[in-house]
């Protein structure tokens, strides 16, 4: 019969065994499940040697670890122990184990104290997000803590989000827990946990991002990277993630948002609301984005990011129903306001540097306010894929892929990662590199198949390495997605440079799309 949790008394400590918790007159201290399932082997086994065998298996059951990590448990449960003297009373046995060779150890059925049972916290109206202590198998031992306390810093940089400190959510190390549980007690919607493996040249990390209210899990990814300079992959690793998590929680609150009664919605959930219709680039969303924009800012006219989603809606409106002058001047409007009331929030700048780049015309402008977001937030990918979009139009071919990649290795399923495909596919077309243009439009365009830009980058490649007859299939579907779309327009309208504009035009009638 299996025995029922029981508290270990020993000298001024007691462990209870239910809960892991090692006490020191009565106060709790963190000990972690791994240091306490040693502890209490070695006290169950009192003044008897426990072989390391043993110690693993009570630690990381059913796992191969090294005997480095067993070293470093135990080092720590020693330094646990250092309060009440006792920083000696687990001798190392030579090429036997440990020895636990304190005061006598009582065990009884009582719990050495009731656990407090706080209620709730309330969860913030903005989304919310503790990232837990990554698991780690191996040495060195600050790689893990120092992405976690890398990615804290990257989420605390995104303004429409709070991030629970590290020294809160740092309790939770070593323990197994319901993410509804952590979600409670940290108060917050999402929960982001982790682990770091390493064998041999290699470090694996593997995240996961998961919704607190529901439990289920929103994204997750796995990082492989040679080990290397272990500073450098801990910060790219950081970067990394950070990048990917941002589109993802806007993903999972905007389907949350749209859970809700329309009329109780404010100017933050309206902005959200709004975000896909934006992303989507076409007029007829980016026409009911507006209407909801509007509202944000009537609700909060200094809001900076609803005028950066406004400025590129109306972007898209310009460029897609006619080159209406009220639409070119609403979004640069826009832009400008969302430069003035948002500098220190990274994606309203990017918002606002491509509106400056694509519709004034003003690229110096546009990359200034691109920096700037960068300066204040180095994950923003969309910072990077506008920006490439910008420099493809102006004829910058490698600054556009180099951007374009940046953004696409800190988001890849960005809703916008279209776009950096497009500013590929425009850049090698400019350099003559033809096969790698119509390479580069197809993953546009499968990102993308809504947006009418994807199939006219298709349908221009495909004609410069003479494939006529898939060629035309693009430009009508061009046509069907935009009737209105005619080459000069597009040209004028971006202020393409001049060299592109004369090798793209004519690859665009060659495919059959009117001038």
């Amino acid at each position: 019969m299996t025995q029922p949790p029981a508290t270990y008394r020993f000298g001024s400590f007691a462990l209870d065994a239910a809960t892991g918790a090692l006490l020191y007159d009565g106060e709790p201290s963190l000990l972690g499940q791994r240091g306490a399932s040693l502890l209490r082997l070695l006290l169950e086994r009192a003044a008897s040697p426990v072989s390391k065998d043993a110690l693993i298996e009570a630690a990381w059951p059913g796992i191969a670890v090294e005997d480095s990590n067993l070293t470093v448990q135990i080092a720590a449960l020693r330094r646990a122990l250092e309060q009440g003297g006792g920083g000696r009373w687990i001798e190392t046995l030579p090429r036997r184990g440990y020895r636990y060779a304190g005061p006598p150890v009582t065990r009884t059925a009582t719990p050495p104290y009731e656990p407090p049972h706080p209620a709730a916290l309330a969860v913030p109206e903005k989304p919310s997000i503790a990232v837990l202590p990554f698991e780690q198998s191996d040495e060195p031992p600050w790689l893990a803590d120092g992405m976690v306390d890398d990615i804290i810093t990257g989420l605390s940089r995104i303004r429409w989000l709070f991030v629970i400190a590290r020294n809160s959510s740092a309790v939770w190390r070593d323990r197994i827990a319901d993410v509804k549980q952590i979600g409670r007690d940290l108060g917050v919607r999402y929960v982001l946990q982790g682990s770091v493996r390493r064998a041999e040249d290699r470090v694996r990390v593997n995240v996961q991002l998961a919704d607190t209210t529901s439990g289920a899990q929103i994204w997750a990814e796995r990082y492989d990277r040679t080990a290397g300079d272990l500073f450098a992959l801990q910060d790219e690793i950081a970067l990394a993630v950070t990048g990917a998590i941002e589109p993802s929680l806007r993903r999972a609150e905007a389907e949350r948002i749209r859970r809700k009664r329309p009329e109780s919605l404010d100017a933050y959930e309206l902005v959200l609301r709004a975000q896909a219709d934006v992303d989507s680039g076409m007029h007829e969303r980016s026409a009911a984005a507006l209407t909801l924009l509007r509202r944000a800012i009537e609700l909060e006219p200094s809001y900076a990011l609803a005028h950066g989603l406004a400025a590129i809606a109306h972007h898209n409106l310009f460029l897609r129903t006619g080159l209406k002058e009220e639409n070119r001047s609403a979004a640069v409007r826009h832009a400008r306001k969302a430069v003035e009331y948002g500098r220190d929030d990274a994606r309203a700048l990017t918002c606002a540097g491509f509106s400056l780049g694509m519709d004034a015309h003003d690229r110096q402008a546009a990359f200034v306010a691109f920096e700037a977001a960068l300066a204040l937030s180095p994950s923003t990918a969309l910072a990077w894929i506008l920006g490439s979009v910008v420099a493809a139009w102006a004829g910058e071919a490698e600054q556009a892929i180099d951007w374009s990649e940046r953004g696409l290795r800190l988001s890849p399923f960005d809703p916008w990662a279209f776009a950096a495909y497009d500013a590929q596919a425009l850049s090698h077309f400019h350099r003559n590199r033809f096969s790698e243009a119509s390479a580069a439009a197809y993953r546009s365009n499968l990102a993308n198949p809504a947006h009418s830009i994807t199939w006219v980058q298709l349908a221009a490649s495909l004609a410069a390495v003479g494939r006529m007859e898939e060629a035309r299939v693009a430009a009508a579907r061009v046509l069907a997605l935009q009737p209105a779309f005619r080459i000069s327009g597009q040209l004028a309208g971006v202020a393409c440079a001049p060299e592109l504009a004369l090798k793209f035009g004519k690859a665009l009638r060659m495919a059959g799309i009117p001038e």
